[in-house]
């Protein structure tokens, strides 16, 4: 289980030349995630999302607020909790220098896979994500969904616990999409905890078990697809969304 508890992340920011000013990416978050769950985390773009994921996934430190993995702490145990892991971020750079073979063999030495284990999880993502025609490509010479194919099995080599997957499938086409998407349900029925933020509504609705939606940093919604359409009187998760908010804004 993931448990995040009252998490504030505050920045400060340039208001102009001389003076500067304090603002909240995220204020007073609270959710659990559990295993065999896919909970998605929506919003608009800046509503939040990235800030959260990168706080949960131990990139940022929250400014207050608390987040445990089965009762561990990064104070105590992050070592540990980094190793049950999987994060995608949807600006990850990788060493496009490499062979897509050769960057999963560096992340299974990385986290310590053996070597009969890592040749074994390899044939396996490669499959599932359909990589076998540039398995032994140099990632510079890849197309952007097969980049981002790499970019997610990479994340998956130590065979994760907890994945916290942010804009995976942004700019790929229907078919790349589904794919990722396919594996992500796969994963859940193994009884994987997993995190899914995405702009894509539909996306939300077709995979996710729970949705907790933001907006300006903070919780406006949380529940079951159905519930969340059922409380606002509409048909899907977009019109939920701006049902909650007031329509569309000039200030997004």
């Amino acid at each position: 289980m993931i448990k995040v508890e009252h998490i504030t992340k505050k920045f400060v920011r340039n208001k102009n030349k001389k003076e500067k000013e304090e603002f909240y990416a995220d204020k007073d978050i609270t959710f659990e995630a559990n295993e065999g769950e896919i909970i998605g985390i929506l919003g608009p773009n800046g509503a939040g999302k990235t800030t959260l994921l990168r706080m949960i996934a131990g990139i940022l430190e929250p400014t207050e607020g608390k987040i445990t993995f089965d009762e561990m702490d990064y104070q105590h145990n992050e070592i540990e909790i980094k190793q049950k892991i999987a994060y995608l971020s949807g600006n990850t750079k990788i060493y496009d220098t490499l062979s897509t073979y050769e960057l999963l063999k560096m992340c299974c030495d990385i986290y310590g896979v053996s070597k009969e284990e890592s040749e074994k999880r390899i044939k396996e993502i490669t499959k599932v994500l359909g990589m076998e025609q540039f398995l032994y490509n140099k990632i510079a010479n890849l197309s952007t969904g097969q980049t981002q194919k790499v970019n997610l099995a990479r994340c998956l080599v130590h065979n994760p616990q907890y994945y916290i997957l942010d804009e995976a499938t942004t700019g790929l086409d229907i078919i790349s999409s589904q794919i990722i998407l396919n594996f992500i349900k796969e994963e859940r029925e193994k009884g994987k905890t997993i995190l899914y933020s995405t702009h894509y509504m539909e996306e939300a609705e077709n995979i996710c078990n729970r949705v907790i939606m933001i907006n300006k940093g903070k919780i406006i919604k949380t529940g079951t697809p159905e519930e969340i359409r059922k409380d606002t009187n509409t048909d899907n998760l977009r019109d939920a969304f701006f049902a909650m908010i007031g329509g569309v804004s000039d200030e997004e």
